[in-house]
């Protein structure tokens, strides 16, 4: 069976009608990553008592297990043990799933962001009177955003790619119309190269903005 590029080109109107459920599952993701991953990096930081070392064990867990074994728990695990999770579905369980996840790497980021923030600057904070909290709202936090920026953004990135995992749940979205696709035609390999190359587009736009955000954030220094 020979490379149908007609077939192939036909395909991209049809799967860009998925890429609004791709990105909504990422931006959700994320933004709710990022206040967990936040919470957790402060009480890592501040070594906040007994929460500090439940923080670490669920940065452990989660870095330390595969997304797709944590998804499948989240889904399919979760509703046996705990019957109110039944009725979730399966949008929201991969949100969550995502969720869960991203936050355990992109806490490590932030703490290691606040934690290159020289130590006197919170020291000055707090002998004009600042409390510690203050202190790390109005000074330690903006400037840990231009370091960890970088890094976070990659982690939407690839949160964008890793949202593909959510089609074992039956979601529609890129990855998941790609297979049946694939399925009822037979055309594997122009199915899988048609979504690999909407990913690669978007990673491309998404790099790009990356780029222009660390010039901007930047370009007081």
């Amino acid at each position: 069976m020979e490379f149908d590029v007609d077939y192939t080109l036909g395909l991209f109107p049809i799967l860009l009608k998925y890429l609004g459920t791709t990105m909504e599952m990422a931006l959700w993701g994320f933004a709710m990553a990022l206040v967990l991953s936040l919470i957790l990096a402060i009480v890592r930081v501040f070594r906040v008592p007994l929460i500090h070392w439940l923080a670490m064990l669920y940065i452990s867990f989660f870095r330390g297990t595969p997304l797709l074994v944590q998804l499948f728990l989240l889904y399919y695990g979760l509703p046996q043990v705990f019957p109110i999770f039944v009725g979730m579905d399966a949008f929201t369980a991969a949100v969550v799933g995502l969720t869960l996840h991203f936050a355990a790497y992109m806490a490590e980021s932030i703490r290691a962001a606040i934690l290159g923030i020289h130590k006197s600057q919170m020291e000055a904070a707090l002998s004009i009177g600042m409390s510690r909290l203050q202190a790390m709202q109005r000074i330690i936090l903006p400037q840990a955003a231009r370091i960890a920026s970088p890094s976070l953004m990659n982690y939407f990135i690839d949160m964008i790619k890793s949202t593909s995992l959510a089609f074992t749940f039956g979601v529609a979205e890129l990855m998941g119309k790609a297979q049946m696709e694939a399925s009822s035609s037979f055309r594997f390999f122009e199915s899988f190269m048609a979504v690999a190359l909407i990913y690669w587009v978007v990673v491309i736009v998404f790099t790009r903005l990356q780029h222009l955000l660390e010039l901007r954030l930047n370009r007081a220094y």
